[in-house]
């Protein structure tokens, strides 16, 4: 088991105010800070320096995606105050800034990690970024790259242990390939679909298909499923009444996952069956925990 510490300082003591992220060992730091703490931000050495820099807030026109613009610059804390008389970007709550401790970071150096931040983002599509363009990576001597692509691995760590999963690889884009559960199947509503627990994401098999009209009442992960549509994820098929995956697709959980398959709201912990076979996705991981020495008990029943 290969673990990493990573080392989150609350600077002014409160959780919802500015954090630092370090690794053991990387040179590089992430400071995190809501906007409303732009003028407290800027009184830290580290945010004049040259970085890149990340402004995240939610889609006002896509309750399940946020927005996201990337960029890169001398002066980190100059371009953000720029940022902040903008009208554009309203939609910023959330400042990252991504800096580097020995102040190693050139101009170059930052071109090529703003470039690759901005195409991992794109190719995750688990954000609406709002750059126009993706630059071409700034060209570096060989050694340059292998060491900012070893900063970029970092950042890629840090950043969901923030709360920030934009850049994470999607299934079947060279990502998860970890801890897989059994197979499970889905037959409901007309639509047949597999999936299979994979890195602790819910995984919906390319080739599985998906009711296609909802329900009045559906609600849950409508914005989900048409982001899908939107994305070519779910296209047109064989059958008139059914979507099809083109390819494989994870979820935050079963029920968000047999909520997008049936088009209404359901409960993925009972409608998944391992295939093949009668248990649940909900009886599968009491039995999981049960091996560890748990002794489930109904919700509910009296503690000692």
């Amino acid at each position: 088991m290969n673990g990493k510490t990573i080392r989150i300082f609350l600077a002014d003591g409160e959780p919802t105010g500015i954090l630092l992220a370090e690794i053991s060992n990387w040179t590089g730091k992430v400071i995190v800070a809501p906007r409303s703490q732009l003028a407290q931000l800027g009184k830290r050495d580290e945010v004049r320096r040259t970085g890149v820099y990340l402004l995240v807030g939610p889609d006002p026109n896509d309750p399940s995606r946020q927005l996201v613009y990337v960029g890169e610059t001398d002066n980190v804390l100059k371009r953000l105050a720029s940022h902040n008389r903008n009208e554009v970007k309203d939609f910023w709550e959330r400042t990252v800034v991504i800096v580097s401790k020995d102040e190693n970071l050139t101009k170059s150096h930052v071109r090529y990690l703003e470039s690759r931040l901005i195409r991992l983002a794109r190719d995750a599509r688990r954000a609406n970024l709002t750059n126009d363009t993706t630059p071409e990576p700034a060209s570096l001597p060989e050694p340059d790259v292998a060491d900012m692509e070893f900063f970029i691995d970092q950042v890629q760590l840090i950043l969901p242990v923030l709360g920030f999963d934009f850049t994470q690889p999607r299934v079947g884009a060279g990502g998860l390939a970890g801890d897989k559960s059994p197979l499970f199947a889905l037959r409901q509503v007309g639509a047949l679909a597999t999936a299979q627990e994979i890195d602790g994401q819910f995984v919906v098999m390319a080739k599985s298909t998906a009711r296609k009209k909802g329900v009045d009442s559906w609600k849950y992960t409508k914005h989900l499923r048409e982001n899908l549509v939107a994305e070519h994820s779910l296209v047109e098929g064989g059958e008139p009444a059914c979507l099809v995956f083109a390819e494989d697709v994870a979820f935050s959980s079963p029920s968000a996952a047999a909520s997008v398959v049936m088009a209404r709201n359901a409960n993925g912990r009972k409608l998944w069956k391992i295939k093949g076979g009668t248990q649940t996705y909900g009886q599968w991981q009491e039995a999981k925990l049960a091996e560890t020495g748990v002794v489930v008990e109904a919700e509910g029943a009296d503690e000692d």
